[in-house]
């Protein structure tokens, strides 16, 4: 019970300190790998997915039209998956300015549109978002300059999310992403960084792989790309904008629905948690993501541990009731979240409980033969 607790702890702690600890490490021995960055204009496709998106679709479409690249070397396509809504009407409104509709046949999710689209898009230079991302206006000149290194396959920007009053889920979101954001510059630094951005990241469009319908795309499809030798790598400067789920329950579901697809996928792409053929990258891969989902598991290994250790000696007790009162934070967080504004020291327990038994409700949900494929809109209407 002893090794137990004391290697559940130890793994909890270094998901979430030792592992940028060791990044900040590996950074000193091996030094910053840097890649050329140079202003270019290859042909661009921005591929916009999109279900029963009437609410925002026609404001992401005027952003897109506005983004600083010459428009004769931009494509716009939304990928409308059967939608229901007015979502179609509207961007067949914009026709008469370049953008371009495909409506799937048949609903089958974001993958499968893009395994659609993907291989006969125009553009040298792939670029994929959601409808409700908002993009900075030099964002596409941002993202192809990285690509001016051949060693360059993929391109990661940074989401950013809007915070409203008393909107706590969002709070906590940016909380999160931060930490996320931290990470990935230091994987870049080193390499590549693990997994893409849905709402903003870019390929070289040969690299494109077709994917499995129930893949997180923008998980598996970076993946594919450093399997084939290629960088996926950061870019601070490129910014996209959008709000949060509005409430711990939606972004409770939608991570519960990342994680399920994004282990299935890691599953698939396992090849690539080996030390011995990829390297560092191997264990940025097993420390990001592997061993954060499993976070939940090594929780409740190190609490039913310590409540057998309590008579052993008072650092268990002590630890026991340390362990207790967080969860008890957590739970009083939970009764609060209802209400505009939540003291810090209840959300964010609750928040970091939200996160894990997500990820370990996505993983379970998997083996029970659960996979979701299609999307939902997790905002308000």
């Amino acid at each position: 019970m002893e090794i137990l607790f004391y290697l559940s702890v130890a793994l909890i702690i270094y998901v979430y300190a030792g592992y940028p600890v060791l990044l900040l490490l590996m950074k000193h021995l091996r030094g910053q790998r840097l890649h050329r960055q140079q202003e270019i204009e290859p042909k661009v496709t921005l591929i916009i997915s999109a279900y029963n998106e009437e609410d925002v679709i026609a404001k992401k479409l005027k952003n897109s039209l506005e983004l600083d690249y010459p428009a004769d070397k931009l494509e716009i396509i939304v990928i409308s998956d059967q939608s229901s809504d007015a979502t179609d009407e509207i961007v067949q409104g914009f026709a008469d300015r370049g953008v371009k509709l495909h409506r799937m046949s048949e609903r089958g999710g974001k993958t499968m549109g893009l395994n659609a689209v993907v291989p006969n898009a125009e553009g040298e230079i792939v670029i994929f978002s959601d409808a409700n991302a908002m993009y900075d206006r030099n964002v596409v000149r941002m993202m192809v300059r990285n690509f001016a290194d051949s060693e360059v396959g993929a391109v990661t920007g940074e989401s950013r999310y809007a915070i409203d009053e008393g909107d706590t889920s969002t709070d906590s979101e940016n909380l999160y992403w931060r930490y996320e954001l931290a990470l990935k510059r230091m994987e870049s630094g080193l390499g590549s960084l693990v997994g893409g951005d849905g709402a903003i990241y870019a390929i070289r469009q040969k690299l494109y792989r077709q994917l499995n319908p129930s893949d997180l795309s923008d998980f598996v499809n970076p993946l594919q790309i450093v399997v084939q030798g290629y960088r996926n790598v950061y870019e601070g400067e490129a910014f996209s904008y959008e709000k949060g789920g509005e409430s711990f329950e939606k972004e409770f579901r939608r991570k519960v629905r990342i994680v399920n697809r994004a282990w299935r996928g890691m599953m698939s792409m396992r090849q690539l948690l080996n030390p011995l053929r990829y390297g560092f990258f191997a264990i940025q891969a097993i420390s990001h993501k592997l061993l954060r989902w499993l976070v939940p598991v090594f929780m409740v290994c190190a609490f039913v541990s310590n409540l057998f250790l309590v008579e052993v000696e008072p650092f268990y007790r002590v630890m026991v009731l340390l362990q207790s009162a967080f969860y008890l934070f957590a739970g009083i967080g939970l009764l609060k979240r209802e209400q505009t504004e939540i003291s810090k020291i209840f959300y964010v327990p609750y928040y970091f409980c939200l996160v894990n038994w997500a990820s370990l409700k996505g993983i379970l949900e998997n083996y029970q033969g659960h996979t979701y494929t299609v999307w939902n809109t997790v905002r308000e209407r």
